[in-house]
Formats: structure tokens, C-alpha cells, sequence
């Protein structure tokens, strides 16, 4: 990554996985780090990473289903930590089973933590970001934005979703020469606590197939790493463990 010293990083979903593994690649360049998940033991977790790894730590226990305490996290790190640089968007949930097994409450939680959590992240962002004219938002996206698969329906769904919303905020960003990056990463299979956290009806304890445990055993960080917004261009998608779909 390019340096980031002093400068403010939001990542939401920063209690585990990518999106700890995440905060920590921007510490060790020197940013300030606003962490963003709903627990508190995670989320002190990655507080005491960040700062072990010389950046700065600021916390708040929120859920990005909620578009007011977003908002009202953002306002508070522009005033407490400075201008936002760079805003990732991380957060999600997931439910293992079959579709004639869902719920409507389970698809109502999936979408509004994975997909509208994005969208709310990516506004908060975008108010502060426009006056300036800068600022870079990250989506963490899948091959799963791509390619569903089963059991997985309302994730797919979400996924595709902010794939969607992403492509058409680029093409408005791109229509007003705004200076402000967009990206997505779109992730293959890494070594997360999903399959450990997610909600399941599932007889066997999920995993990942056979053909991608390979892929899994990369460490998040592996990710983490591709999460930098100085490479590339900023305007389009970036695949990380994947091809592009064709």
C-alpha cells in the first residue's frame, strides 16, 4: 500500500476477517483507522491490532442496516479524526440453506446488512466526500457477485446487487468528472470466520468445496492487501483470487 499516514480510513464489517485483516494493512502505513462492526470484543480485538501495528484506533459498535447511525458515525470521525479518505464497505451476512428453506426475515436481514449496509456506508461517504471533491470508497464484493451458487441465494442476491448500485454510481461519478474513486474487489475464497459465524439448516457443518480449500487457506491479509486504491483505475473493478466473469 501507498503510504497513509495521518490520513482517515472508515472500514465497516472491521471486527474479523478481510475487514480486520484490512485495517490492520492500513495502520501499519501510518492511518488513522475508524472501525465500524456490532461486537464489542471483536471490535476491541481490531482496535489493539491497528494500534499494535502504529496506526490509530477509533471504534463504534453500530449496524450498517442502519442508515442514521452510519450517518451519525461519519459525522462523528470527521469531527473527532479529520477528513474521510477512504471509505470501505465490508460488512455482511450470510445464511446457509436451500431456498425452500429460507425465511422472509432471513432474506430481509441478508440484503439489509450486505447490500443496503453498502449503500448506506457508500452515501455517508459520498455526503462528506462531494464538498472536497476527493476521496476514495471501496466496495468488497465476490465471485459470488458474478456467479451464484446454491444455498447461498440471498448473499448471491445481495452481491449482485451492490455489483448493480456500484456500476451505476460510477457511470453518474464519471458523469460529473468527479475526482472521487470507486472501486470493487470482487474476493475469491480466503481464510474468514464466515463459514463458522453464518447462520445455517445445513446437517454437516459448512465448508468451503473441495476444489476451493486451497484458495481458502489464504489468509486474509492476502485480501487485504488488494484492497488498495492507489493502484489500478480507480473508476473500475479489480478481481482478487478469480477470473473476471466473461
Amino acid at each position: 500500500m501507498s503510504s497513509y499516514r495521518n490520513k482517515v480510513v472508515v472500514i465497516s464489517g472491521a471486527s474479523a476477517g478481510v475487514g480486520r485483516a484490512t485495517a490492520v494493512e492500513f495502520a501499519r502505513q501510518g492511518a488513522s483507522v475508524a472501525l465500524l462492526a456490532r461486537g464489542q470484543a471483536g471490535l476491541e480485538g481490531a482496535r489493539a491490532e491497528v494500534e499494535a501495528a502504529g496506526g490509530r484506533a477509533w471504534t463504534c459498535i453500530l449496524d450498517v442496516a442502519d442508515a442514521q447511525a452510519v450517518d451519525e458515525a461519519a459525522a462523528r470521525i470527521e469531527a473527532e479524526l479529520g477528513p474521510i479518505q477512504v471509505w470501505v464497505n465490508n460488512a455482511m451476512v450470510t445464511v446457509l440453506a436451500p431456498v425452500a428453506e429460507m425465511t422472509a426475515e432471513e432474506y430481509r436481514r441478508v440484503t439489509e446488512v450486505t447490500y443496503l449496509g453498502t449503500v448506506h456506508g457508500t452515501c455517508a461517504a459520498l455526503r462528506h466526500m462531494r464538498p472536497r471533491n476527493r476521496g476514495v470508497i471501496i466496495q468488497v464484493g465476490s465471485a459470488l457477485a458474478y456467479r451464484a451458487i446454491p444455498l447461498q441465494s440471498a448473499y448471491c442476491a445481495a452481491k449482485f446487487a451492490c455489483r448493480g448500485f456500484t456500476d451505476s454510481l460510477r457511470v453518474e461519478l464519471k458523469h460529473d468528472n468527479s475526482a472521487i474513486q470507486l472501486t470493487s474487489v470482487h474476493l475469491a475464497a480466503f481464510n474468514t470466520p464466515q463459514f463458522d459465524w453464518a447462520r445455517t439448516t445445513l446437517k454437516y457443518k459448512p465448508q468451503q468445496p473441495d476444489r476451493r480449500r486451497a484458495a481458502a487457506r489464504r489468509p486474509a491479509g492476502a485480501a487485504a492487501q488488494a484492497l488498495n486504491p492507489a493502484t489500478g483505475d480507480p473508476h473500475e473493478s479489480a478481481h482478487q483470487g478469480l477470473c473476471p466473469a466473461r
